[in-house]
């Protein structure tokens, strides 16, 4: 139980700094806007491909059959 807390803590405190830097980067004015656009696209399908990837690991931990492990 306390390492899984260990773990959303860290994750909320990662999402956090990365969400304060991506703000900085998204408001500065100096960045032409189409680099902004991009940077936001390329974000998002990084962000889908590991949601994919994440969610095809969990189906196949549930689905692996150890035969060589005694329970």
């Amino acid at each position: 139980m306390w390492q899984n807390l260990a773990y959303i803590l860290i994750g909320l405190g990662f999402l956090t700094l990365i969400g304060w830097a991506v703000k900085g980067f998204f408001m500065e004015d100096t960045i032409p806007i189409a680099i902004r656009v991009a940077v936001g696209i390329m974000g998002v399908g990084v962000v889908i491909l590991l949601v994919v990837a994440i969610r095809d690991r969990i189906k196949k931990a549930k689905t692996e059959d150890f035969k060589g492990v005694d329970k």
